[in-house]
């Protein structure tokens, strides 16, 4: 398993390979109901949004304005001219902040992209959530059922006994509560398995209720840097921080930009003392900059510091965050084998004191306590397998290795 990881590492993240994923949801179930997610949709809408305010942003602000004028001149009594004038303005965006706008589309972009991107991420960890919960809760019903059985064989092997005198009557009231005590637990883990379906079917309608195995998890010891430099790559959160301060910077051009007003051109003609005058021209409008252009201009530099510093801040906070998460799949895989080492030797025990009790060699009490160090063994080996399979697998998640997360490809597509 560590092999895959490698390759697909090393091999780059548009063209990593995926990883194998036994018993996990495959990507043709999973990425339809992902993409008809409520949470999912709204992000798509909102990208095709920001690409609209991309084009506002990248278009001039300004328009062309006609102006037109009509008079009547009196020069003496009796006389009396017409008279008219027309023009076209149009203010220039100079370069300076045509640059600056650019560069602020160009974040807008990015940012929408990023926010749609991690709305698919956000959107997969809670159906992987979901579904393992959903597992855990199944399987819990697995467990359940088979410590049924066993008070039932446990009672039955009581009756046997008290029938043949080998056994006092107060052993088969025991054993009874017993079997109504497991009986009890296996309702609970029915009621608790049909919770956990709701919540995953209410958020997901779509997904098709097949009864699911707990997905096998995979040690990530030695591969630690290189997932490590995937998620980092990979992180929609990041590219959203990234995005903004790159937007604060560019709001900062635009600002320091913006310190020197546009000049405003124009063309006219006029016609006066009805037409015996005729007037062609242009017109040059330029505003007198005050102080309120310089206190934008410093206020957007103070943000963008503001930005850079969040920045650095989500840097620190995904680093600390990968790196809980990595030793979290390496320590819960460790607990998993563990486990299920004691539960092996637990669920030997319990049939080695089911026969010792059937020949006499045991009492019932020995052989209760032994059936309910096997049933609490069995119940953490599943624990901490789940455990293991969400830090494995949300790592894989977060690094977009499975259910084919690169959103980037769909966009350019």
């Amino acid at each position: 398993m560590k092999y895959w990881l490698l390759i697909a590492l090393v091999a780059g993240s548009v063209h990593a390979a995926p990883p194998a994923t036994p018993g996990l949801l495959p990507t043709d179930v999973v990425r339809p109901l992902i993409d008809r997610d409520p949470e999912v949709a709204a992000a798509r809408a909102m990208r095709e949004i920001t690409k609209q305010d991309a084009s506002i942003a990248r278009a001039s602000p300004y328009e062309w304005n006609a102006k037109a004028t009509s008079q009547r001149r009196s020069v003496e009594p009796g006389k009396r001219y017409s008279e008219w004038s027309v023009g076209l303005e149009h203010t220039l965006r100079l370069p300076g902040k045509a640059r600056a706008d650019r560069d602020i589309a160009a974040a807008t972009i990015d940012e929408g992209e990023a926010r749609y991107g991690e709305a698919l991420h956000e959107t997969a960890r809670e159906l992987l959530d979901l579904w393992l919960n959903w597992t855990e809760a199944e399987q819990t019903v697995l467990l359940a059922a088979s410590q049924v059985k066993a008070a039932k064989d446990n009672f039955e092997s009581v009756e046997k006994r008290v029938k043949a005198g080998d056994a006092a009557k107060l052993d088969a009231g025991i054993a009874r509560a017993e079997l109504g005590e497991q009986q009890r637990a296996a309702s609970d883990a029915r009621t608790a398995a049909n919770v956990a379906w709701a919540r995953l079917h209410a958020r997901f309608p779509d997904l098709p209720r097949k009864f699911p195995e707990v997905p096998e998890p995979m040690v990530v010891e030695g591969e630690s840097e290189r997932l490590r430099a995937r998620i980092i790559e990979q992180s929609d959160e990041l590219k959203i921080s990234e995005a903004l301060f790159s937007k604060a910077q560019a709001h900062t051009a635009r600002a320091r930009a913006d310190r020197i007003p546009d000049p405003t051109v124009g063309l006219f003609t006029a016609s006066e003392v009805g037409g015996r005058e005729r007037l062609t021209g242009v017109m040059l409008s330029i505003p007198i900059p005050g102080a309120i252009r310089r206190g934008r201009a410093d206020k957007s530099l103070h943000t963008a510091e503001v930005s850079r510093q969040e920045l650095e801040l989500k840097k620190r906070e995904l680093d600390a965050t990968i790196s809980a998460t990595l030793a979290s799949a390496n320590g819960a895989h460790e607990s998993w084998q563990i486990a299920e080492s004691s539960a092996t030797a637990m669920r030997d025990n319990g049939q080695l004191m089911q026969r010792a009790y059937t020949l006499g060699e045991a009492d019932l009490q020995a052989l209760l306590t032994a059936r309910r160090q096997a049933a609490s063994a069995a119940q953490s080996a599943l624990t901490t397998k789940v455990a293991a399979a969400r830090a494995y697998y949300s790592l894989l998640v977060d690094a977009h290795l499975v259910w084919d997360m690169d959103h980037d490809k769909e966009s350019k597509q």
